[in-house]
Parts: C-alpha cells; sequence; structure tokens
C-alpha cells in the first residue's frame, strides 16, 4: 500500500501527519529555485569581465598590449657616425665588450659637430651579431638588434576618476641575448602610469591618438618611466 501511494505521487500517512503541507509545496520551491538560478547565470553572462576595473584585468590588458610586449631593439650603426652617437653609453658599452673599434674620420655635410668616427664591428663582434640577425641584415650599416623584452612585476595602483583612471604599475627588462645584457640590467625596475578608459564594452587602455587627461598613452608611460627607488 506505501509503495502504491508514494508511486501516484502522494507521500505515506506518517509523513503527511508529521510534517502537513510540506510535501505539496515541495514543487512549488524546486521551481522557484530553479528560476533563481536562471536569473543568477543570466546575470553573471550580462556582465563582462571588463566591466570592473581590477588589478588582474590592468596586469592583462597592459602585458597583451603590443606596445609594452614588442621587444625593444637596438640600432646598431657601423661606417662614418657623429661624436656624439660615438660617445652615447651604449657605443661605450660596446667598445668595453670589444664588439666594436673606431678611429677619427672626417665629417660629411651636414653631420657636426667634428670629429667624426668610422666605426666597425670587430671580429668578436662579427661573430656576436650573426649569431642575432639575419644573415643579409649583418652587413647593412645599420643594424637592428633585438636587445631586451618588458616584463610586467605588479600593478601597485589604481585611481579612477568617473569613466577614466589611472593605473600605477612596476616592470623591467628582461635581456634577450649578450649585447641585451650588456645594455639592460635585468635588476632595475621601473615605475609608470598609464590612463584607462570605461566604454560601452568595459574597460580599456587609452589609445595613442586620444589626448585624455587624466592619463597617457601606455608608450608615453614607458618612455617617461622612472627607475623604481
Amino acid at each position: 500500500m506505501l509503495l502504491i501511494l508514494i508511486m501516484w505521487g502522494q507521500p505515506p500517512p506518517a509523513v503527511r501527519r508529521a510534517q502537513p503541507g510540506w510535501f505539496w509545496l515541495l514543487p512549488r520551491l524546486m521551481r522557484k529555485k530553479s528560476i533563481l538560478t536562471l536569473f543568477g547565470v543570466l546575470a553573471l553572462v550580462s556582465c563582462s569581465p571588463r566591466d570592473y576595473l581590477t588589478r588582474r584585468l590592468a596586469t592583462d590588458l597592459i602585458s597583451a598590449s603590443d606596445a609594452f610586449k614588442t621587444p625593444t631593439q637596438f640600432a646598431l650603426k657601423s661606417g662614418i657616425v657623429s661624436n656624439r652617437e660615438y660617445v652615447s653609453p651604449e657605443y661605450l658599452i660596446l667598445q668595453q665588450h670589444g664588439w666594436i673599434s673606431a678611429s677619427t674620420a672626417r665629417c660629411p655635410p651636414g653631420m657636426a659637430p667634428p670629429p667624426c668616427w668610422d666605426v666597425l664591428l670587430t671580429p668578436s663582434g662579427v661573430e656576436t651579431v650573426q649569431a642575432l640577425v639575419p644573415a643579409d641584415a649583418a652587413s647593412k650599416p645599420q643594424i637592428l638588434i633585438p636587445v631586451a623584452r618588458r616584463e610586467l612585476v605588479s600593478v601597485t595602483g589604481i585611481s579612477k576618476q568617473g569613466a577614466t583612471a589611472d593605473v600605477d604599475f612596476s616592470w623591467k627588462w628582461i635581456p634577450l641575448n649578450e649585447i641585451g645584457a650588456a645594455l639592460y640590467s635585468g635588476d632595475l625596475h621601473y615605475n609608470s602610469t598609464v590612463g584607462f578608459r570605461d566604454y560601452d564594452d568595459g574597460w580599456r587602455l587609452v589609445p595613442g591618438q586620444v589626448d585624455l587627461r587624466p592619463g597617457q598613452t601606455l608608450d608615453d608611460a614607458l618612455k617617461n618611466a622612472e627607475p623604481a627607488q
């Protein structure tokens, strides 16, 4: 008899006496729970991950931007160069490592003030450079050598003002090769501030063609970076 009552959707008499009305409310409660669950899922789906400018989102957007992830290159010029270029910190480092040598030369028209220098790669420099660039590039007067890439250390602060925000972050150089290690220290950290803007599809980095205040583009933020104290 008990089995028949259960099969026909009726609770046993003992259950009806112990909990009057509960068994009949159960389907209605289950329907309400399902509806609430559906509304919760729809609410989550309608929210974009970019709706809230968190440190995690700022980290992802900065790290994924072309301005940040594109490796930096060093333009190594051989032949006649100005004295200003020859005494630059980069060329002095290349001389110290024995990768270039130079002798004084007559300045061509438009290159002043004298003296000018005739820069050549040493045998050690030729061997080092050839391993880093395509074969046809190694013999050009100007060689573009990829030397380092940036690595984001952390986002240190977010200051919001309406639909704009300034994001402070620290980063460092990761040398890509022997020349990069000579020119860029991987131990030194830099501080930068970049602008964000809240668009209809969420927060994005301030585009390069927009002069927005407060904030600056990522290109400007990296150019204006200051060594961390």
